[in-house]
């Protein structure tokens, strides 16, 4: 009895420990680098950016209509924060059998028509949004490149208001940027996001 009693408590561990580890990273805990293929065939990874003192990871797609309403507002971050250190990598994470609108040739038109100048990279296998946790798009995350490696110092929304950029009083990403930029602490780490939910 003793050792089915110890069995059972181990399986509850081990099933507790892997719904623990399937919601992704923390503030503070180390990313793991992934190497995905963009939208002009060559692949990428955060080990390429050799000078970036972090990065601006966004979750996104072109089929949600929040994630549309979002473009032009990821495309300012990049230009505002890639010359200081901190570029956009967006990725891709929907299945696209689910959402063809969403396929690599899509992703090429879209990225296009708004001249985006950031990497817009495909999760194919759909292997990196889950370690992230991510779950809707978009989803961001601001990491910082560490002696330890690519630390997570924010996860969650872009800003307060995805309908009217005018009306933005939060810029939760844009914050946590400039206070690792300023050697500041992070003081907003996590928010809702809030977008369409990932299609499996």
């Amino acid at each position: 009895m003793k050792t089915l009693k110890l069995l059972a408590i181990t399986l509850i561990l081990t099933c507790s420990a892997s719904a623990v580890n399937a919601q992704g990273y923390k503030v503070g805990e180390t990313a793991t680098d992934f190497k995905l293929e963009n939208i002009d065939g060559n692949m990428v990874s955060l080990s390429d950016y050799e000078d970036a003192k972090g990065f601006i990871i966004t979750f996104t797609c072109n089929t949600c209509p929040y994630a549309v309403a979002y473009e032009d507002r990821i495309e300012a971050l990049n230009k505002k924060y890639a010359a200081k250190g901190f570029p956009v990598i967006a990725i891709m994470p929907n299945n696209t059998e689910v959402k063809p609108g969403d396929n690599m040739e899509a992703m090429k038109t879209r990225a296009e028509e708004k001249g985006f100048t950031f990497p817009y990279l495909m999760d194919k296998n759909q292997e990196v949004y889950p370690q992230y946790g991510a779950t809707k798009t978009p989803h961001m995350y601001v990491l910082q490149k560490t002696d330890k490696g690519n630390v997570v110092k924010y996860i969650g929304a872009i800003d307060d208001n995805y309908k009217d950029e005018d009306a933005v009083k939060e810029t939760y990403v844009e914050d946590a940027v400039d206070a690792l930029l300023n050697g500041e602490e992070v003081k907003v780490k996590e928010t809702r996001a809030i977008g369409c939910s990932i299609k499996v």
